[in-house]
């Protein structure tokens, strides 16, 4: 039997979708240009990575694309149509990517264990990162030697940058970055879940929702509001707009939604602790507007085409792409950006940044949208 091992259908274990024998298939769909994506670390950068994919697919037609990310994304990237293999980052992962031959290697994460793969991995072309023989990392190809930079130089990360992160790697990859969006998939159950959260909040379909999100990840001190910070934020929101509000956290916001909710504002509900990530965007895809710091909410709303309001502090503002959906709260604060895990200062960035003037952005993107009523407080 001739088998056509280089068919995307071909499985070899078992039947391919269409159950023919490879001799005489007239669906046979060559792979084309293999290209393996190492793309681990943080989630949110997984997703504002996956801007990517369309121009790949444009660019080499066909092509077939297998992405090595850390667990914690599978769920993300799960089901991704232009994502054909999809590899979480453990040892019965890696072993058969060592026999395989790729035509591109694309290596995004500075880290050693993602450059150690792309090192060793079989690959006609390398373009990213690698790590050298004395452990340390360096660039593949001259294109990713600006991204090596932000890395280390503090002034031209912080200050002298005004590129958004998939300028950035659309140059390390060789792609012509047109504001590309994400592609992250999400399916009716999740949708349907959504529905029924809300339903049995009360909140209709028809009724206007807002979004707070008061989730910011752990790798960064203060990047959203503490929670009497955000009681005095939507005590003006309710008086000057006709919502409802959905607080949106992970099991270590919990303390911070429930010191919200006990404050007896009207019209505010918990979207839960328990979401996973699919669940949650569905829920941020329901909100007319998402207040939110730079955090995997923010891109799961960019994701969702909806409008966000972000508060920046420790991370920097320029590398964030809305596609002028939305805007950005800069702290003021004469130590931001500062990327660090932990801050003793009194009041923190985030602290710092009033309510007022996030209460305007929202107005004003609520009137662009023309989604909700504007009251007169």
């Amino acid at each position: 039997m001739k088998l056509k091992l280089d068919c995307r259908h071909f499985r070899g274990d078992k039947p391919c979708i269409h159950h023919c024998r490879c001799e005489g298939c007239t669906h046979y769909s060559p792979m084309g240009e293999r290209i393996l994506i190492i793309k681990l670390d943080a989630i949110g950068d997984v997703a504002r990575t996956t801007p990517i994919l369309q121009p790949l697919h444009r660019a080499y037609q066909p092509c077939h694309v297998t992405w090595l990310t850390h667990p914690i994304s599978e769920e993300m990237l799960r089901g991704n149509p232009l994502i054909n293999v999809l590899l979480p980052y453990r040892p019965e992962s890696l072993e058969p990517l060592r026999v395989q031959r790729f035509d591109r290697v694309l290596s995004l994460d500075k880290t050693a264990r993602a450059a150690a793969v792309a090192e060793w991995v079989d690959a006609r072309v390398k373009l990213g990162f690698g790590l050298s023989r004395f452990g340390t990392l360096y660039t593949f190809n001259k294109e990713s030697e600006y991204a090596f930079q932000l890395g280390l130089d503090d002034d031209l990360k912080f200050r002298r940058n005004t590129r958004s992160y998939q300028e950035i790697i659309f140059e390390v990859v060789g792609l012509k970055y047109q504001r590309d969006e994400y592609v992250i998939e999400i399916d009716a159950n999740d949708r349907c879940h959504a529905d029924a959260l809300l339903s049995g909040l009360g909140v209709s379909p028809d009724e206007a929702l807002i979004g707070l999100n008061l989730g910011g990840g752990s790798a960064f001190a203060n990047k959203m509001w503490s929670a009497p910070r955000a009681v005095q934020f939507l005590r003006a929101l309710l008086k000057q707009v006709e919502c409802n509000v959905l607080l949106f956290g992970a099991e270590r916001e919990r303390a911070a939604i429930e010191e919200i909710l006990r404050a007896k504002l009207p019209r505010v509900f918990s979207a839960g602790t328990g979401n996973t990530i699919r669940q949650f965007q569905a829920l941020v895809g329901r909100c007319a507007l998402l207040v939110t710091g730079d955090s995997l909410g923010m891109h799961l709303a960019i994701a969702e085409r909806r409008p966000a309001i972000v508060l920046f502090g420790p991370t920097c503002a320029q590398e964030i792409e809305l596609y002028d959906r939305g805007e950005k709260v800069i702290s003021a604060a004469p130590c931001v950006p500062c990327y660090r895990p932990t801050c003793e200062q009194s009041p923190t960035c985030m602290e710092g940044i009033e309510p007022g003037p996030v209460l305007e952005a929202v107005k004003r993107w609520l009137a662009h949208e023309k989604k909700l009523k504007l009251l007169g407080g």
